[in-house]
């Protein structure tokens, strides 16, 4: 049977649990009339009764979009367009203050154009939690959590006080305080319910699947608890707050089948460095992929989140794992309510949600493998977290990268350090962190750091002294049972004493080395390296003075620590000298399984869950002595270099002006392949002669108080004068130059400064890139600050997902090269010009030729593709923008 837009589904049902009656959108009775959805991937289940649940709601498109869910089983893909409507939204303060500042911005924007300013209002639950903030400034004693702290407050007063007013500004807008946690733990162990229910408009109470999207891109880790979520820009998060669903095609789904377990002292972080490199070499960019087979139940439901959590590093949507009973175990153990479980047993097991060994396989566009026992331990590295190497081969990895990717004269060099007694070389660790949610959220692998750590102590091993050490958690819990296990101790012993509950070193804010040890690095160009248990290792991101990161568990940050180089074998090597004068190696102090078992049966318990998350919206004194109102509108304070009013709807009518042809755009950049959004907007330290550097300093901003771009993103004329202004960047246009530089009429100077010459001349640009464009974070400033430098098209090979959506809802036209057709083959350089005509008629998908004029006055055209995919993208676009859309419906 086939439904048309008109159609009603009438697939509302009830559903008994314990006595307790919810109303619920029946895949039952909508396979009735739909066709078989038995072998629907589970995930395109979730998608399904969103679709089934709008239609009710009056939203009768769904009723088409449901029957194209459904006959996506034919050939396992769709190019049907479906809206969809995430259940709540997640954010955190990088992304969140300028989530917050568009909507305050939208408010001035609504009034001036005679709306109302309460129509500017999230219409689902939105939190966003406050960890991106801290640094690690001070590190390894025991002082360092209070006065990181202090320090946090200190630096970020102003941005705190403008979030604290918008939760008392905005409706279904709750803020996590500082000092809790990352938001995605923070989501995994406490905001999240697998299945959530509300009252509809006539008091029923209604079940449906939780699901979410984020402005943070590992927003996925939720996936491993069965809850639909992924990352998205701030723009498009700010749209679905105000009721604008998410336009999506109907994605590809790849299943990874798991087999058997992980051997004796593996750990969940070397299954997910494995699942990342095979799944990067497929290609699931823009796709789902689900986790099925035996091997799914023997991981535990942190393990399963762990490999969820790092979907963006594979490149896909999302990496989900369905509901079963390992879920329900975990929901009980972080303190959810009898209610809550109860539910989502059964609406699970109702609604074909439910994982069983039985059920048939499902359909799946593509499949891959891994049999769990041949993972072996495992880094990834140097620059991007695809690159897995097996830990028996990176001292041969990295003296071969010392060669050929960091272009060392001596690959062997070692410098003594000003006023110490030892000195450093390439491939010394001056940086190990035990960081980020991706880790932090799963006991097994704390546990086992905390082990090593005392094995280590017992043998009289210590860090070396050159190493910056540091433990982030992700939420309290994890101090609760460390402490309860007994492990704090030997942790602190050994450096890792606790710095912050938040991202720290992942995202950027690990801190300053010690200045000798920074100026030994920088003065003889040693390549340092750092090894942390995030997720991002970007070029430029970890710290401006270390070339060579890389991921790994947390027992391993605690082992490399105390080795004090990735230049020696770890197996074959001693890690260390014992007190009785011994040679120590890692299978000394490394804990077996059964150990890590035993530690964590007797210290993870469900009060403590319950007991963190009590007052969880409270925070600490410094939070509740910030005193704000909550008004209409936002009071911008004149000279702020923190919060600032965007020019975004500037002078903005109802009816958007006509989008114009792209004629005779100069280049701004001509960049590579995998260039991040960290390359694109970094979040991380600002330089004193950059122009976002100059900038504070005529605004009596003293180089102490710079912060970090990701602090500043509420100011967009800090975040511009940073688009592109990455350290490691390098722009083929700037001879060689590393860093945010381009040239200009023959002159190489800072893109920011060239871009404002450009402007001043009338002259629109483009961005020419490689493949893997806008890897990485969900930045939305990637793509804003793109828009305000005055690029009108960005053309590359490929586009990762999330930042191609950014470009179009700022009004950025995204072109991808045809097949076969790249920079290289078209001998780009940069001095040549673009023309692009009928771009106001533009269709989504649809081939678009490009002219380029060269210098010597040739000219020549190529084919390009228009990476607008959908019809309501393409409304964004000719808007100028998805907020600009949002703001006309909305004042209409």
């Amino acid at each position: 049977m086939t439904t048309t837009g008109q159609d009603t589904l009438s697939t509302r049902d009830m559903l008994n649990v314990n006595g307790k009656e919810y109303a619920y959108y029946s895949l039952d009775k909508a396979a009735a009339k739909l066709g078989d959805i038995s072998r629907l991937p589970y995930t395109l289940k979730v998608l399904l009764e969103n679709m089934l649940r709008f239609e009710d709601g009056g939203f009768t498109v769904a009723a088409a979009d449901a029957q194209a869910v459904v006959d996506w089983q034919k050939e396992a893909k769709s190019a049907a367009e479906i809206q969809y409507r995430p259940a709540r939204v997640l954010m955190q303060d990088f992304t969140g203050v300028p989530a917050v500042v568009d909507l305050a911005a939208m408010r001035d924007g609504i009034k001036a154009l005679g709306g109302d300013a309460q129509k500017i209002n999230p219409q689902v639950p939105v939190h966003l939690v406050i960890d991106h903030s801290v640094m690690v400034d001070e590190f390894g004693t025991p002082k360092a959590f209070e006065n990181n702290v202090a320090l946090e407050y200190e630096r970020n007063m102003e941005r705190y006080e403008f979030l604290k007013w918008g939760s008392k500004a905005f409706d279904n807008f709750a803020v996590v305080p500082p000092g809790t946690g990352i938001c995605h733990q923070v989501n995994l162990e406490n905001i999240a319910r697998a299945v959530w229910s509300s009252q509809d408009e006539n008091g029923a109470e209604v079940a449906y699947p939780d699901t979410c999207v984020g402005t943070d891109s590992h927003t996925t880790m939720i996936n491993g608890l069965g809850v639909l979520g992924w990352g998205v820009g701030g723009i498009e998060a700010e749209a679905a707050m105000l009721g604008q669903p998410v336009s999506m095609l109907i994605p590809e789904v790849v299943g990874f089948k798991l087999t058997g377990e992980l051997a004796e002292g593996i750990t969940a972080t070397d299954l997910v460095l494995t699942c990342v490199q095979m799944l990067r070499e497929v290609g699931v960019v823009g796709r789902f992929v689900e986790f099925y087979g035996p091997g799914v139940a023997a991981l535990s439901l942190a393990d399963r989140a762990t490999i969820a959590n790092m979907a963006p590093e594979y490149g896909a949507t999302c990496g989900y794992f369905p509901i079963d009973d390992k879920t329900l175990d975990y929901l009980r153990l972080t303190g959810r309510s009898d209610e809550t479980v109860a539910l989502t047993e059964a609406y699970a097991k109702a609604q074909g949600f439910w994982r069983h060994d039985d059920a048939p396989e499902m359909i799946y566009t593509k499949t891959l493998e891994l049999d769990m026992n041949s993972v072996v331990p495992s880094l990834s590295g140097p620059k991007l977290p695809q690159q897995r190497v097996s830990m028996a081969d990176l001292d041969e990895g990295f003296n071969r990268d010392i060669i050929e990717v960091f272009k060392a004269d001596d690959a062997h060099k070692r410098v003594a350090v000003e006023g110490e007694d030892f000195d450093l070389g390439h491939g010394d660790v001056t940086i190990a962190a035990i960081t980020s949610c991706t880790n932090t959220s799963n006991p097994s692998v704390l546990i086992a750091a905390g082990l090593v750590a005392k094995k280590a102590r017992e043998r009289g091993l210590s860090r070396k002294p050159w190493v910056k050490s540091s433990l982030a958690p992700g939420s309290q819990v994890v101090t609760d049972y460390l402490i309860k296990a007994g492990l704090q101790d030997d942790l602190d012993a050994l450096g890792f004493n606790l710095v912050g509950y938040g991202c720290t070193t992942c995202i950027g804010n690990s801190g300053p080395l010690a200045p000798a040890i920074s100026r030994a690095i920088n003065d003889n160009g040693l390549v340092a390296t750092s090894v942390l248990s995030g997720n991002r290792n970007f070029e430029g991101r970890v710290s401006q003075d270390v070339k060579a990161n890389y991921l790994a568990s947390p027992p391993l940050v605690v082992a490399y620590a105390i080795k004090g180089t990735v230049r020696e074998d770890m197996y074959e090597t001693p890690i260390g000298v014992g007190s009785d004068g011994e040679d120590v190696f890692l299978r000394d102090i490394w804990p077996t399984n059964e150990e890590v078992n035993v530690a964590m049966a007797g210290a993870v318990n469900r009060d403590m869950f319950m007991s963190r998350y009590a007052n969880v919206y409270n925070g600490d004194e410094a939070w509740r002595a910030i005193d704000v109102t909550g008004g209409d509108t936002y009071q911008w304070r004149a000279g702020s270099t923190y919060v600032a009013n965007p020019p975004y709807f500037d002078g903005m009518e109802m009816t958007p002006a006509p989008v114009g042809d792209i004629i005779d755009a100069k280049t701004l950049a001509v960049l590579g392949d995998s260039i991040t959004t960290d390359h694109i907007s970094p979040a991380g330290s600002i330089k004193e002669d950059s122009p976002a550097g100059e900038y504070l300093k005529n605004h009596q901003v003293s180089k102490a108080d710079f912060n970090s771009y990701g602090s500043r993103r509420g100011n967009h004329e800090v975040m511009m004068r940073g688009t592109f202004a990455n350290i490691r960047i390098k722009n083929q246009m700037a001879d060689g130059k590393e860093g945010g530089y381009t040239k200009y009429n023959g002159e190489i100077m800072p893109i920011y400064d060239a871009a404002m010459r450009h402007k001043a001349d009338g002259n629109d640009l483009v961005v020419i890139g490689g493949e893997q464009y806008g890897t990485g974070s969900s930045r939305d400033w990637a793509a804003k600050g793109t828009n305000l430098l005055g690029v009108k098209a960005v053309i590359v090979e490929s586009f990762e997902r999330i930042h191609r959506s950014n470009l179009v809802g700022m009004g950025v036209l995204p072109l991808q090269f045809a097949e076969g057709v790249n920079r290289n083959t078209l001998n780009l350089d940069g001095s040549e010009s673009f023309t692009i005509k009928g771009v106001a008629t533009l269709k989504p998908l649809q081939e678009v030729e490009v002219e380029m004029t060269r210098t010597d006055g040739t000219t020549a055209t190529f084919k390009t593709q228009c990476r607008i995919d959908t019809a309501n993208e393409m409304e964004y676009f000719l808007n100028g923008g998805i907020l600009h859309y949002v703001l006309r419906k909305l004042a209409a």
